[in-house]
């Protein structure tokens, strides 16, 4: 396995990512056996970063992680886990905002650790800016959770440049979670050079738009409980035109002989050292093919066709509804 370091303080973690938010049904039923045994088989394959939130499944993927480190056996220290916290769920599944004052942030970490069965988090962050709370509040009350030794390093998710600087000044910041992908690139307007000039590492999740250009996912394919139901990108009038840009993938991906999904892994993890992508494995077939894109070498020949196949701003819908978009400081929304 090859390793990339998180940001000039991060931690040295492997060059791929296991994101675990589908094993709690986001998109719509998983089998608990077969996302433990994922799990089991990301650590044997030498992954060493799970990626988590406290409110995936309101709960149970911080649960299903903990049972699933605890029958890892020798592989269970090898494990970095990055949790996400601040989203807060009511009783239906809804969402009510975000919550990152320093008292709510302490009792969130507690209840983590009790879930992850863990006695310190590696990298804690909050989901989202808190509009009602600076972020130097909430940067200051998990570096105080750092000194306490129950948090290792403190990362940031979706987030624009101005917060990041100012984070920054409070304690270091490892990495910064945002949507990188072919299709999602609004990282590349400032964010990652503030990035790069503040020492802080990426941890890119939506590397294949939530399977939209992974090569496999088909139209009609989502159910009533599965977020892409409800996101831009898979609407008529979006998705075919999206798909589209998927065959034009293809095209290259069958030249390389290999598959779409390594491909736009490879061209996500080929955009700097700084970079981690995160992909979302729920079952041990998909995880064996996203851990083949780390053999996946792109000449610039290569980066030139794929962007010309699928140029900046080529996909058709935002990556969130309106009001999830809203919520994006990384968007330019929600700055204190």
């Amino acid at each position: 396995m090859k390793h990339r370091q998180l940001g000039a303080t991060g931690p040295h973690v492997s060059a791929l990512g296991l994101g675990c938010m589908g094993m709690s049904g986001m998109y719509g039923p998983s089998d608990r056996a077969e996302s433990i045994a994922t799990i089991h088989a990301a650590l044997e394959a030498g992954v060493s970063l799970l990626d988590t939130g406290d409110f995936y499944g309101s709960g149970h993927n911080e649960m299903l992680i903990g049972e699933a480190l605890k029958s890892a056996g020798s592989q269970r220290d090898n494990a970095l886990l990055s949790v996400k916290f601040g989203a807060q769920r009511d009783p239906a599944g809804g969402w009510s905002g975000n919550d990152t004052r320093p008292a709510s942030v302490k009792n969130f970490l507690a209840y983590s650790l009790q879930r992850l069965g863990v006695d310190h988090i590696d990298i804690y962050r909050p989901a989202r800016l808190d509009p009602s709370v600076p972020i130097e509040e909430t940067v200051g009350v998990i570096a105080d959770m750092v000194k306490a030794g129950y948090v290792r390093h403190i990362g940031l998710s979706e987030v624009g440049p101005e917060t990041l600087r100012r984070a920054a000044a409070v304690h270091p910041i490892a990495d910064l979670q945002i949507e990188y992908s072919l299709i999602s690139r609004g990282i590349e307007d400032g964010i990652l050079k503030t990035c790069r000039d503040l020492g802080i590492g990426i941890t890119a999740y939506g590397v294949l738009s939530r399977g939209l250009i992974s090569g496999h996912w088909q139209k009609g394919a989502t159910t009533a409980n599965d977020f892409r139901a409800y996101s831009p990108r898979f609407q008529a009038g979006n998705v075919d035109r999206n798909l589209a840009l998927v065959e034009a993938l293809r095209k290259i991906a069958d030249t390389k002989q290999v598959s779409v999904t390594q491909l736009v892994i490879a061209w996500v993890a080929a955009q700097g050292d700084d970079i981690v992508p995160l992909v979302g494995a729920r079952r041990r077939d998909r995880l064996q093919e996203a851990l083949g894109s780390l053999d996946v070498v792109l000449s610039t020949e290569d980066l030139a066709q794929i962007e010309a196949a699928v140029p900046k701003g080529a996909a058709a819908g935002d990556r969130y509804a309106p009001a999830q978009m809203a919520h994006l400081d990384s968007e330019g929304a929600g700055h204190v």
